[in-house]
């Protein structure tokens, strides 16, 4: 038993502070050559994006494994994925952007949450793949918390302090200190 524990807790410490490192290292690296800006005090998990360029994170953001940085559009000057600084993102966050994002400074995003800033066109009598887009940014102020898979639809702001409940579909601007929750998600009360 004694063995057993010593071999998992040397392995748990090389993974975290070398493997880990020395692959946000090289993944930095190559991302940081792509034309993503990346704070001091970021570390690089597995990620997945199409345009480095089109990402800037701040200073000492967390991010987890399997966050998908999607641009969802041609070549154009960027960034349009703003990320301030200390922003926790949870693991398999999906930005899927077209226009932009901004999350403000010290917010936190839980795992599973997306953000769409686009829309099919949904004019009656036509097909509605080739109806053009419809496009809105997206901005988060501070201090904003989201719970586990909450999805962000195009044209939202939150305010400063706002929370949203877990599994939550925000479709529409939230003021700032209050607590929403549901599908579409609802006023559920004022932070105090």
């Amino acid at each position: 038993m004694p063995f057993t524990y010593f071999f998992q807790q040397s392995l748990f410490v090389l993974q975290v502070r070398y493997f880990n490192k020395i692959g946000s290292l090289f993944r930095k690296i190559g991302l940081r050559f792509q034309g993503m800006k990346i704070g001091s005090g970021v570390d690089i998990p597995k990620i997945y994006t199409i345009w480095p360029h089109q990402v800037s994170l701040g200073k000492n953001c967390i991010l987890e494994r399997g966050i998908y940085f999607k641009y969802a559009g041609i070549w154009s000057k960027g960034p349009s994925i703003i990320i301030e600084e200390e922003v926790f993102i949870g693991a398999g966050c999906e930005f899927n952007i077209n226009c932009g994002i901004q999350i403000s400074k010290y917010s936190n995003i839980a795992s599973g949450c997306k953000f769409i800033d686009h829309d099919h066109g949904t004019e009656a009598g036509k097909l509605i793949g080739p109806q053009p887009s419809i496009k809105a940014e997206i901005f988060l102020g501070q201090d904003v918390w989201l719970g586990c898979n909450v999805v962000v639809l195009k044209g939202v702001q939150i305010g400063e302090g706002s929370i949203i409940a877990a599994g939550a579909v925000v479709t529409k601007s939230i003021p700032a200190n209050q607590i929403w929750g549901g599908v579409p998600a609802k006023f559920i009360k004022n932070r105090i």
